[in-house]
């Protein structure tokens, strides 16, 4: 392939940097698809395995200068990754996103670590570019260590605010195709759900929530010590955050809340050692401590590590990100005697804008009777044309955009009076 490229330089009398792209088949076999006459967003690995900077390069070809080496003299070791840090949807077609970055946190750049960013936490990803946030490029002496470089490197990436591919390229690196290095441009295609996030088991989730709560009552503990004491002096018996309570014995309730469900667990003990209960059973935790961003306890005697990314511990909505190796789990902790009636959902009676774009088409009007699935209007966003269908049956109450409007991410474009409540109703 190499080869070809310069023989393809060689054809049109290149003078410059470039990039010749092919595409690879299942057979194996290589096949010509375009020039770019610049270098292509993949450099870093070229950078990696030879050492070279291909940006001076192409800035001394440009001043009229030699390359400073020949094809010969370059040298390659090594193994590099790169992978794009998207702002998009896998789950939905890849859908782009935008919005604003609350939270974003990247590896730290280092021998083996390289971070290609174009934004900083509290910038804007825009309808009006490519919604690529950064790029993550890993070096290693093998393909094998390289892949575990970028296991870890993407399991210490958070990003919040719009929605992103993490968590699909943690399923896409420990893929067979993509471990083996069989995979290929059609290999997606022909297997997505292979690729899609699948249920984890009552078991793990399980693990995933004592750990969440472990984590919470270890960092409220801290808080509540520097508040109490103005330091972090555990021998004062101001600084003890048991929540002990005559004929409670020390007990703590925490609610949290995972996205689908809220779970309640009790705690008994501090500093690390609890004795913590749920509605499966009791768990023994010992030695639970917080270092360097990660979580190390023994529960039930097993020793485990998970990495940690937290505002707080202490109230209401403070939220826990925990990574057990494999998998991200999120955690809100909530009031765990909130009423239930606050607890209830949305009834998904709305199409909401899935990203910011621009009304194209509106397909119905207050008063029509839509059927689940049904397009209700079309908006155009990021070169795209969507289409927003009824997420029920039901008659439509409200259409509070016109063609032509300009909307904002998860603004309620369409209101629908379900069937079921019209039916009571009538």
């Amino acid at each position: 392939m190499g080869a070809a490229a310069v023989q393809a330089g060689h054809a049109i009398d290149y003078q410059n940097a470039g990039t010749v792209e092919f595409i690879v088949g299942q057979d194996g076999g290589f096949y010509f698809m375009e020039i770019n006459t610049r270098l292509q967003v993949e450099h870093p690995v070229t950078e990696y395995v030879t050492g070279l900077d291909l940006v001076e390069w192409q800035l001394r070809v440009a001043a009229g200068e030699r390359l400073p080496k020949a094809q010969h003299e370059i040298a390659q070791r090594g193994h590099a990754i790169e992978v794009r840090l998207y702002a998009e949807d896998p789950e939905a077609g890849f859908l782009p996103g935008s919005g604003k970055l609350t939270r974003l946190r990247l590896p730290a750049a280092d021998a083996h670590t390289r971070i290609d960013a174009g934004v900083i936490e509290g910038d804007t990803v825009t309808i009006f570019y490519d919604p690529m946030i950064a790029k993550l490029i890993v070096w290693d002496e093998d393909r094998p260590r390289a892949l575990a470089r970028l296991r870890d490197a993407l399991a210490q990436c958070v990003i919040d605010g719009p929605k992103s591919n993490i968590a699909f390229l943690e399923r896409l690196i420990r893929h067979p195709t993509v471990v083996g290095a069989t995979i290929d441009t059609g290999t997606l295609d022909r297997d997505l759900d292979g690729f899609m996030p699948k249920p984890a088991d009552a078991a793990r989730i399980r693990d995933a929530r004592m750990a969440a709560a472990v984590a919470t009552l270890l960092l409220e503990e801290a808080q509540t010590r520097t508040i109490a004491t103005g330091s972090s002096d555990p021998t004062s018996p101001w600084a003890v955050a048991d929540g002990w309570r005559l004929g409670h014995g020390g007990q703590r309730r925490l609610a949290l809340d995972d996205g689908s469900e809220c779970h309640v667990l009790t705690a008994h003990g501090y500093g690390g050692d609890y004795r913590m209960q749920d509605d499966a059973g009791t768990v023994a935790v010992q030695g639970a401590h917080l270092h360097d961003g990660m979580l190390f306890a023994r529960f039930d005697g097993e020793g485990r590590r998970l990495r940690l990314d937290a505002d707080g511990g202490s109230g209401a909505s403070s939220r826990v990100d925990m990574h057990d190796g494999e998998r991200r789990w999120r955690f809100v902790r909530v009031p765990a005697y909130q009423p239930a009636s606050e607890q209830t959902g949305s009834v998904g009676d709305r199409a909401l804008a899935p990203m910011p774009g621009r009304i194209v088409l509106i397909k119905t009007e207050v008063g029509d009777h839509v059927e689940q699935g049904q397009e209700l209007l079309v908006m155009e966003a990021m070169k795209m044309e969507l289409t927003l269908k009824a997420p029920c049956a039901g008659t439509v109450a409200e259409v509070r955009v016109a063609a032509g409007d300009f909307v904002e991410a998860d603004a309620a474009l369409v209101v629908l009076t379900p069937a079921a409540i019209g039916a009571q109703s009538a």
